[in-house]
C-alpha cells in the first residue's frame, strides 16, 4: 500500500543520492580511461588522458555535491533522513552539527572522498609524466570509497551504506503507518556527548587527510612498479609521504588532546584499537620515508623502502576494515558498528593488496636491488635497522590488535590480554629504545663510509651526557619507581634531543639542508620526554581513604581516588583546598563550578581559581562526564565528575519548556520572616538581606494591567564568602494574589515574596532551605600531570621539521 507521506523533504535526498551515482560512475570511468592512457602506445593520442582527468573532475564535483546535500540535510533538521535523526539534534551549535556530518560512518566515507579528490586534483596538476599511472590508481581507490555510499541492493547483497536512506526505510515501527508521522518526531538523537567537543571538529578532517595522503606514495610505487621506472618514483613520492606522516601524525596527537581534555579515563593515550589502527600504518610510512631516503642517496634498500610503501596504504585500508567492520565492537568503544559492509570493506584491502603483491612478483627479477653490503658504520645501515624496528613494532600493535580478527577467520577463543596497557608499554617501550638511540646515532654518521674515530669518540661523549641529564631527570621527577625499560626510554630520547640540536647548531653555519630532520627528531624526542614523564609519574590528588561509593561506581572508577564534596563545604585535597559551590546549565551540560585554593606551609591562600567540569546524564551512556584542565608552564591540574545527582538529557530540556514546578517536598519546612528594607534573615550557611523593595517588577511573558500590581524584593543572599542576587516577586493581577519564587542553587534556598504588610511598613518573605539529605554534592577526581607540555610542544616541533624536510625535497625535486 503506497502512503503519501506528509512533511517530507525528498529533493535533497534524491540529488544527494544522484551525486553518489554519478561520483560512483565518473570514478569509474576515470580509473579505466587512465589505465589506457599508462597502457596506450600511441603517445600523440591523448584522448584517454583528458577523458580520466574529465572523470575525475566530475567525481571531484560530485563529492563537493554529496556533501552540500548532507550538510543541508543535517543543518535544516530533515529528520525524516536516518543520517540526520541519528546523529544530530535542534539544540547543537552549528560547529557540532559539523561534527555530526562525519561521526557516522558514511560522513566519515565522505570525508575521506572528499581529501582524496582534493589530492587528486593536485597531482592532475602537479604530477606531469606519473599522472596517467598514478591517477589510475588514486582514481580506483576513489571508485572504491564511492561504492561505499552507494546503498544499493545488487542480486540481494547491499553495495554501501547511503547516508540519505529515508528514517522509515532505515527502522521499522508502527508509527511509519501514518502519514504524518514526522509529526510525532520532535528531535534527533543528538551528537554523542563524547564527541561534543572542539577537537572533534577538527580532528577528524585531519586524520582521514592523513589517510587519503597516505594513497598518494603507495600510487607512486605501484606506478614505478607498472611503467618499469623503478628508481625514479622513490623521489617524488618522499615528499607525499613526508605530507602524509606529517598530517597523519598530528591527528593522531588530535586525537590524544580530544581524549585528554574531553574524556575521564585520566590521560591522553589509551592503547585502544581505534587509536592503534590510526598509528599503525604512520609507523610503517615513517620507517618507509627514512629507507627511500637511503636509496635515494646510496642505491641500498630498494626493496625495503618499496614494501614499506605499499604496505602503508594496505595498512591503512585494513585499519579502516577493523574499525568499520564491527568486528572490534566488543574489545574497542571508538568502534564504528557494522553497517553490513565486512565483506565490501575485505574485497576493498584485497584489491589494492592484490594489486601490490602481483606487480611485486611480475617485476622481482628487474628490481634494482644493491648486491653490496651496506657498510656497518654508516648512516644507510642504521636508518635501515631503525625503520625494520618501527615495522617491528608495528607488527606487534597488529598482531595483538587484530586478535579478534584472527578468532574470527580460525574459529578460534583466543583472549584478549587482560592488562593490554601494560603489555602495549612495555613492547612498545623495548622498540622506542631502539629507535630514539637510532634518531641520534645516525645524526653521527655519513652515508656510504664514517671515520670510525671521529663516531666513537662523539658518540660516547654526547652519551655520557645524555646519561648525566636522565639521571637528574629521573630523580627529580621520580621515574625510577618504573620499569627500568621506561628509564632507558628516556636515556634515547634524552640522546635524540642533543645530538639532534648538535645538527641544528651546524644548521646555524650553513648547512641548512640538514635543519627538517634535525627539527622533527627533536620534535619527537620532546614527545617522548613529555609522554613519559607525564604518563609515567602523574599523580592522583584526590585521596580518599574513608569513603565508599558501591559496587557499581567501583566497576569504573576507583574509589580510593574520588573524593565527595557537598555544595559550599570546603575539603583538603592535597596541597588544595577544594569546595564545590555552584552550578550552571547549558543543555545539555552540567557544569560544576569547583574553587580551588593552594595553601603554603602555614595555611595561607597563595594561589586561587575555578574549575567547571561538566557532565551529561545520557540514558544511553549513563553519566558522561568532561574534564576542566587548569594549564601551568610545566603541569596541568586535571578534574573530572565521576558521580553527580544530575537530571537527565532530555529532562533536562524538558524543563526548559516548562514553566517553575512545585518541588516543596526537597526543601526544609518553609520558614517566614517579617523584615522591612536593610533587614537581615539568618539561615543555616549564611545570611539574607533585603536591599530594597522594587515596585516596577515584570515577569517574564505577563502582561501587567493598569490596575495590576507586581512588587519585587531585591534581596542579597550570602553563603560560605560568596553572594548571590534573587528577586521574589509578589503580584496582584485582576483581583488575584500570585507570588512567584526564586531559587539560589548555589546556596540551596527558594524565597519567596509571600505577603505585603503596608501598615507596618514590612514584607513577609518565606524562606525554604534545602535539609542536609538533599544537599547537591559531587563525586570528582584530580589528576596532576607534570612536563605534558613537552609533549604539545614537541608535536608543533615536529611538523615543523616535517615542513622543512617538504620544502627540501620539492627543492631537489624542482632540481632534478
Amino acid at each position: 500500500m503506497n502512503i503519501a507521506y506528509q512533511g517530507e523533504h525528498l529533493l535533497p535526498g534524491q540529488l544527494g543520492q544522484f551525486f553518489i551515482i554519478l561520483a560512483f560512475g565518473s570514478a569509474l570511468f576515470s580509473t579505466i580511461s587512465y589505465y589506457f592512457a599508462t597502457t596506450s602506445t600511441n603517445k600523440l593520442d591523448d584522448s584517454w588522458l583528458w577523458m580520466g582527468r574529465i572523470g575525475y573532475f566530475i567525481n571531484s564535483i560530485s563529492v563537493v555535491g554529496i556533501g552540500t546535500c548532507l550538510f543541508y540535510v543535517i543543518y535544516s533538521h530533515f529528520f525524516e533522513y536516518h543520517y540526520a535523526w541519528e546523529h544530530s539534534s535542534r539544540t547543537l551549535p552549528v560547529y557540532y552539527i559539523i561534527s555530526s556530518f562525519w561521526e557516522g560512518q558514511e560522513g566519515s566515507f565522505w570525508l575521506w572522498g572528499f581529501w582524496q579528490a582534493v589530492l587528486g586534483n593536485i597531482l592532475i596538476w602537479k604530477a606531469k609524466s606519473w599522472e596517467k599511472p598514478v591517477l589510475t590508481v588514486i582514481a580506483l581507490a576513489q571508485t572504491l570509497l564511492s561504492s561505499m555510499l552507494l546503498g544499493i541492493d545488487i542480486f540481494g547483497q547491499r553495495i554501501g551504506s547511503s547516508p540519505f536512506i529515508l528514517l522509515r526505510e532505515a527502522l521499522e515501527a508502527p508509527i511509519f503507518s501514518r502519514p504524518e508521522y514526522l509529526s510525532f518526531i520532535k528531535d534527533g538523537n543528538g551528537l554523542n556527548p563524547l564527541l561534543q567537543n572542539y577537537w572533534m571538529v577538527i580532528h577528524p578532517p585531519t586524520l582521514f587527510l592523513g589517510f587519503a595522503s597516505m594513497v598518494v606514495p603507495f600510487a607512486y610505487a605501484i606506478a614505478g612498479l607498472w611503467t618499469k621506472r623503478y628508481k625514479e618514483w622513490v623521489q617524488p613520492a618522499i615528499s607525499y609521504s613526508l605530507f602524509a606522516v606529517m598530517v597523519l601524525g598530528t591527528g593522531v596527537i588530535m586525537g590524544s588532546l580530544w581524549a585528554y581534555e574531553s574524556l575521564n579515563f585520566g590521560g591522553f593515550w589509551a592503547w585502544d584499537p581505534v587509536e592503534n589502527a590510526a598509528l599503525i600504518p604512520w609507523l610503517t610510512l615513517i620507517g618507509a620515508v627514512h629507507v627511500m631516503i637511503v636509496y635515494k642517496n646510496t642505491g641500498h634498500s630498494y626493496f625495503t623502502a618499496t614494501f614499506l610503501t605499499l604496505i602503508s596504504f594496505i595498512l591503512v585500508l585494513y585499519a579502516s576494515f577493523l574499525t568499520r567492520s564491527g568486528i572490534l565492537g566488543d574489545t574497542s568503544v571508538h568502534a564504528f558498528t557494522d553497517l553490513g559492509m565486512f565483506w565490501h570493506l575485505v574485497v576493498d584491502v584485497a584489491i589494492f593488496f592484490i594489486i601490490a603483491v602481483i606487480l611485486v612478483v611480475l617485476r622481482w627479477k628487474e628490481l634494482p636491488i644493491s648486491k653490496k653490503e651496506e657498510e656497518t658504520y654508516s648512516r644507510e645501515f642504521w636508518m635501515f635497522v631503525g625503520a625494520i624496528f618501527l615495522a617491528l613494532s608495528c607488527l606487534q600493535l597488529i598482531v595483538v590488535t587484530s586478535i579478534p580478527v584472527w578468532n574470527a577467520m580460525f574459529k578460534t577463543h583466543i583472549a584478549p590480554p587482560t592488562n593490554p596497557v601494560t603489555l602495549y608499554n612495555v613492547f612498545q617501550a623495548g622498540f622506542a629504545v631502539v629507535v630514539t638511540l637510532l634518531a641520534g646515532i645516525t645524526q653521527f654518521l655519513k652515508y656510504k663510509k664514517t671515520d670510525t674515530t671521529r663516531f666513537f669518540i662523539t658518540s660516547v661523549i654526547y652519551l655520557v651526557f645524555s646519561a648525566v641529564i636522565t639521571g637528574l631527570i629521573v630523580y627529580i621527577t621520580g621515574l625510577y619507581h618504573l620499569r627500568f625499560v621506561f628509564v632507558l626510554v628516556m636515556f634515547g630520547a634524552i640522546y635524540t634531543l642533543m645530538a639532534n640540536t648538535k645538527v641544528l647548531a651546524d644548521v646555524l653555519k650553513g648547512k641548512i639542508k640538514l635543519a627538517g630532520s634535525a627539527v622533527a627528531h627533536i620534535g619527537f624526542g620532546l614527545i617522548m620526554v613529555g609522554a613519559l614523564i607525564a604518563a609515567g609519574t602523574s599523580k592522583v590528588i584526590s585521596q580518599n581513604d574513608t569513603l565508599e561509593y558501591g559496587a557499581d561506581f567501583a566497576k569504573g572508577n576507583n574509589p580510593r581516588e574520588n573524593i565527595m564534596l557537598y555544595k559550599n563545604e570546603p575539603q583538603k585535597m592535597g596541597d588544595y583546598m577544594v569546595t564545590y559551590y555552584g552550578d550552571s546549565i547549558k543543555a545539555p551540560n552540567h557544569y560544576f563550578k569547583v574553587d580551588y585554593k593552594r595553601l603554603d606551609a602555614n595555611g595561607k591562600v597563595v594561589e586561587e581559581f575555578t574549575l567547571k567540569p561538566n557532565s551529561q546524564a545520557n540514558r544511553k551512556m549513563g553519566l558522561v562526564s568532561s574534564p576542566d584542565t587548569k594549564h601551568y608552564l610545566f603541569h596541568d591540574l586535571y578534574t573530572h565528575v565521576s558521580m553527580a545527582p544530575i537530571k537527565y538529557d532530555d529532562e533536562m530540556q524538558g524543563d526548559a519548556g516548562h514553566g517553575e514546578e512545585n518541588d516543596d517536598a526537597n526543601y526544609n519546612p518553609p520558614v517566614p520572616h517579617e523584615v522591612k528594607v536593610g533587614d537581615t534573615i539568618p539561615f543555616r550557611e549564611g545570611y539574607i538581606i533585603l536591599q530594597s523593595l522594587n515596585k516596577e517588577a515584570h515577569v517574564q511573558n505577563i502582561p501587567m494591567g493598569p490596575n495590576d500590581v507586581a512588587v519585587g524584593a531585591e534581596l542579597k543572599v550570602v553563603s560560605h564568602g560568596k553572594s548571590y542576587d534573587a528577586e521574589p516577586v509578589f503580584m496582584v493581577k485582576n483581583g488575584s494574589v500570585f507570588d512567584f519564587a526564586r531559587k539560589v542553587d548555589d546556596a540551596g534556598l527558594k524565597l519567596r515574596l509571600s505577603k505585603i504588610i503596608p501598615d507596618k511598613s514590612k514584607v513577609e518573605i518565606t524562606v525554604y532551605d534545602q535539609p542536609e539529605s538533599k544537599k547537591a554534592y559531587i563525586v570528582m577526581r584530580a589528576i596532576e600531570f607534570p612536563y605534558i607540555n613537552f609533549l604539545w610542544t614537541g608535536t608543533v616541533i615536529m611538523v615543523i621539521g616535517f615542513l622543512l624536510s617538504i620544502f627540501r625535497r620539492n627543492k631537489e625535486l624542482k632540481s632534478a
